[in-house]
Formats: C-alpha cells, structure tokens, sequence
C-alpha cells in the first residue's frame, strides 16, 4: 500500500461486535476467563489491550517493521531500551541531544555502571573513535534536539553491525513520513509519540518498533515487567493521530521552509538551525535519507541579550511559548531553560547550546500569518 493508505488503514479493523469503524477505547483493568489458562488472548491490561494492540500493529507498519511496542511516553520507551543493558556495557549517544535523555543517561543510569559516550555524531568518524569491545548501543538522533544536527544513519547502522552494537534511533523529529531508519539498518526506531504521531498537544506516550523477533520480546517482557505502559485512551489519540500524519507533515514541511527562509532573511537574526539548507553541513546525508526537512528549527538573534531574547519569547500571539512539539499549533520554545535545563550550562555550551538559542516547532497554521507573529516579536 501507498503511504496514505497505510496510515489510514494500519491497525485498524472494523470492532465484530458492533461494526464501528474506529478502534473501540477498551478501557479495561482484566479480562474474563472461560477456564484457568483458557482466555481470548488477553489477561491482563498491563500486559495486552485490544487497543493498544491496534496501535502497536499501525506503528510498526508506518515504520516499515515487524513489531511495535507502545509505551507511557517517549522516556519511558527509552528507559526500556537501556534496560537491554548490563552494568559495564557502554553506551555512543550525541552530545546534542534532548535534554530528558541525557538527564535519564546520567542521572538514572550511569549510576548502575552503564557508561555513556557523548560525541558529534554527525562525524561518523567520531562515533568510531570511542567504540570499543564493550560498546552495546549507539544511540542517536536525527536531526538532533534543538541544532539539527543531521547522523547518517546507514553509515552509523553499519559501524554498530561491525561491533556487535545495537543501533537505536529517535525518530521524533522526522516522524515515520520523513525518514525510516529501519530500511536504513537501524535495530530499533523510537518515538516521543507526544509529538508528530499524536499530532495535537492531548496525549503523552512513547513507542519502539523493530524487526527482530528476539529483540520484541526482550523489549516486551521489560513493558510487561515494568509497567510503563499507555492507557487505552491515549492509545485511540495516537491511532487517531497517525490517520493524518502524512497531511499534518506535508504542511508542517511547506510552513517550515517557508519560516526558515523568512529568518535567514531576517536582519535581526544572526542564526537559523534547520537541516533543509544547501549549506547546513549534513545537506546531503539529510536529503539522501529523509523526504523532507520538516517544521523543527532553532534560531538566534543578533541581539542577544538575555533581555531581547525574553522579550522575543514572550511576545508572539500564534507561537506559544511552552516545551513539547510536533503538534498541529505552533510553539516558540527556550531550550537552555526549558527542553535542555537538565544539562549543565557548560555542557551546553560546549556544544553549541547557547543561552540565546530560540527553537521552534512550526504548526500547520497559515504560513503567512506566522511570518507576521514572527516578524512582529523579533522587531
């Protein structure tokens, strides 16, 4: 099937009972048993839901996988991923990344023995650099939260092969419709489905999909185990969300070079971030590897005194200043004390992150009129 009628139709079947069309919310602590060990392949919430099988079913064929696994948020979906791990096993990651991972890296984890590598994954020959015989995982996004960075995924897909690493993507940015890293060599695929998947800024939930049979149960006995798993409501927002991400996306790509262009034209502004200029470094890996650029951006201003940058946030009218993205409306963000507080100021500093830096989730309003709201706050 083509892309728009994958994402119409994965998952979704019409309920036997009553012939609705949309997947019944089945909001359900247990299941009832004809005898013991005798069932209808459920028994427990935590462990299976007709909804949340659905979606997990639709996930995995918008990613170009076998399995899907959903999860209570995009964290939680994570923190599965590191929970393949042994104490002494080491970790690549990007030194650029969102700031809920790397709090959940060091914080969380590091403490347990797992060692983590931070490095510019956009050179691969950075990533080579700091593997070694105990290297498990390598973990990266792209493009990366908030510079945009953009990994080759393919290249990195095959360094980890050769060491006998897992290779895990957030795919967050992209979103299924732009980039696949599955069909590029990744081991798994991982969504904050919070934002482009669910699509409106009324759900919290994260997801994994993967080929490898050993792999899925691995993972789904840890989401078993665990129990960071979504609820079957939240599980029928994001089914919802998936039936227009191919539209929300095409928009979100338009609105975003159209909003790119307006700020690197922009004579107040020093800075734009985003992956679709011929002149960002990765151009060619970025156009090779995704459909489209997106509606993700950060920028910076010529001014950049803590006070025109607080000015700047706190007077657009359609970008709302609040964290998260990837929903129908459009958010104006400040990283540094927002997305990214949880890293060290000199740790983001260092990598590029600066104190001024504005990032913006581009929604799929009229193009025009936010150029206005833009236009109007940065002056």
């Amino acid at each position: 099937m083509k892309t728009a009628t994958t994402y119409i139709h994965a998952g979704a079947t019409p309920d036997p009972s009553t012939g609705a069309i949309m997947t019944p919310i089945f909001q359900t602590s247990t299941y009832v048993q004809e005898a013991p060990g005798v069932n209808k392949g459920f028994e427990y919430a935590r462990s299976q839901n007709p909804t949340r099988q659905a979606l997990e079913t639709a996930l995995a064929a918008i990613e170009f996988g076998k399995f899907g696994l959903a999860f209570s948020s995009g964290v939680a979906a994570t923190d599965a991923v590191i929970k393949l791990l042994s104490p002494g096993d080491e970790v690549i990651a990007p030194h650029d990344m969102y700031g809920g991972t790397y709090r959940l890296f060091t914080k969380v984890f590091a403490k347990f023995g797992i060692v983590f590598k931070y490095v510019d994954t956009a050179s691969i020959a950075n990533i080579e650099a700091v593997i070694t015989p105990k290297t498990r995982l390598i973990w990266i996004e792209t493009p990366t939260n908030p510079l945009m960075n953009i990994t080759d995924i393919a290249a990195t897909a095959t360094i980890a092969k050769k060491a006998g690493a897992l290779l895990c993507v957030d795919n967050t940015f992209a979103s299924p419709y732009l980039q696949n890293p599955l069909t590029l060599g990744a081991d798994i695929v991982m969504h904050s489905a919070t934002k482009y998947l669910g699509g409106h800024s009324d759900v919290i939930q994260g997801c994994l999909v993967m080929n490898d049979p050993s792999l899925r149960d691995q993972l789904y006995f840890i989401q078993k185990s665990c129990g960071a798993v979504p609820g079957p409501m939240d599980c029928f927002l994001v089914l919802r969300g998936i039936k227009t991400l191919h539209l929300r996306m095409q928009r979100h790509c338009e609105n975003g070079e159209k909003i790119a262009l307006f700020l690197r034209n922009h004579p107040s502004v020093s800075k734009v971030f985003w992956c679709g200029f011929n002149d960002h470094p990765n151009y060619a890996v970025a156009k090779q590897q995704m459909k489209g650029f997106g509606g993700m951006m950060s920028f910076e201003l010529k001014n950049d005194s803590p006070e025109n940058v607080k000015r700047v946030l706190s007077s657009t009218h359609l970008f709302s200043l609040a964290e998260s993205l990837g929903g129908v409306e459009s958010l104006i963000n400040h990283p540094s004390s927002m997305t990214h507080a949880s890293i060290p100021r000199e740790e983001r500093l260092k990598n590029g992150l600066t104190d001024s830096l504005i990032r913006l989730s581009v929604g799929v309003e009229d193009a025009d009129d936010l150029i206005v709201d833009l236009n109007a706050a940065i002056g």
